[in-house]
Order: C-alpha cells, then sequence, then structure tokens
C-alpha cells in the first residue's frame, strides 16, 4: 500500500504494527487529520457555525472520516453536514443542498466519483470555501488542501519493496505512517470568493497558487 486511507478500519491489515497477511505499506492518516482540516477552516473564515463534509457513501472508508469529523466538530462546537456523492450527476444536488443548509464551508473527500477540477469549480460557483486532502485539489482550484506528502510516501514506499524483494515478509513489516505533511492554498480561488487568507494560516503554506 502506498498512501492507504486507514487500512485497520477497512479491514486490508489486522493493525500497524503486525498487518499480517501478504500487505503492508503506508498510511496516509487521511480521516485522522480531519480534524486538522476543520481547524483550518475556521481560522480561514471567521465565525464558521457550521461546516460540510462531501464523501462518496458507499467506500468503507467514509465511516471513519464521518466519526473523525463529527468528533472534531462536536469539540468545535460547530454543526455538521454530510453529503454523499455516489455518482457524478450527485455533485450538484449535493453542492445546492449544502447552500440551502447554510453552510459556511466544506471538506471534500479525495474518494468522488468526479474529476478535481469540477468538484473545485463548482463549489467555487456556490461559494463554498473548501479543504481536501491531496494536494491536486487546491492546484485544481479548490481553496486548500492538508494532508500527507503523497511523494514523499511514495519515496519510502521504494524501501519497503527492497526489503520485500530481499525476502521479509509483509506480515513482518509495520505499516508506517507520515512524517511529512503539507498546507496548499490557492490565493485566486480564495480571492474569486471574497476572502482573505490571515497570515497565521498563509505563513505556514507550504505552496501558494497565485
Amino acid at each position: 500500500m502506498a498512501s492507504a486511507g486507514d487500512p485497520v478500519t477497512t479491514g486490508l491489515v489486522a493493525s500497524l504494527s503486525r498487518p499480517g497477511g501478504n500487505i503492508t505499506g503506508f498510511t496516509n492518516l487521511a480521516s485522522e487529520l480531519s480534524g486538522k482540516r476543520l481547524d483550518l477552516l475556521r481560522e480561514t473564515i471567521p465565525g464558521l457555525k457550521r461546516i460540510g463534509l462531501l464523501i462518496h457513501g458507499a467506500d468503507p472508508l467514509d465511516k471513519a472520516f464521518v466519526s473523525e469529523t463529527r468528533t472534531a466538530a462536536a469539540r468545535a462546537g460547530i454543526e455538521l453536514d454530510v453529503g454523499r456523492v455516489p455518482h457524478p450527476e450527485d455533485l450538484d444536488s449535493a453542492l445546492s443542498a449544502m447552500t440551502k443548509d447554510r453552510v459556511g464551508a466544506l471538506i471534500v473527500l479525495a474518494n468522488l466519483p468526479v474529476p478535481v477540477q469540477r468538484t473545485a469549480s463548482l463549489a467555487v460557483q456556490y461559494r463554498l470555501p473548501t479543504i481536501s486532502l491531496l494536494n491536486q485539489f487546491a492546484e485544481a482550484g479548490g481553496l486548500m488542501s492538508y494532508g500527507a506528502s503523497v511523494s514523499d510516501i511514495r519515496r519510502r514506499t521504494a524501501s519497503h519493496v527492497d526489503r520485500i524483494l530481499k525476502g521479509a515478509k509483509p506480515a513482518d513489516l509495520p505499516v508506517e505512517q507520515p512524517t511529512k505533511f503539507e498546507l496548499v492554498i490557492n490565493l485566486k480561488t480564495a480571492k474569486a470568493l471574497g476572502l482573505t487568507i490571515p497570515p497565521s494560516v498563509l505563513g505556514r503554506a507550504d505552496q501558494v497558487i497565485e
């Protein structure tokens, strides 16, 4: 696995330390970082009271995302709306429903069956600031992305492959967690939404798109 989301919850491995079976690799802590993404939106949008979470709806990983985000939202005193996009044609209605419910910002999962450019641009049309876990989302027009560095994980995956080719059993190799994380901010999208990114957030960005 190179950059798998929550492999224990989805049943790919027995545990991170002792995966068992014939699978090992890296997790990207996708759902575990939900609270951090929520915090970034709160810092960027003062007075945020209601947030949306856009999920696939039929992916086993959705459950962990919803649970982590709901916990973080409750801790921050923010209401959470969950929208499902199991098919490409469901995106428009999901964003429309979020707007009607007065959602102030949106966390977007990376497993939607819609090109990231389409999701990002339609969210801007609905005036919804967004954050996702892959930097490709911000590069495609989303407001922000925050997550594990996929390029760093893929580089580190080579060492796992080397050890397995030399005879190591996957069951004996612990699933490793990311050590490098990236925040990407798209200032063009911020301008289109009429948002000013606070210096406290902008200063932490690994990449700024202008």
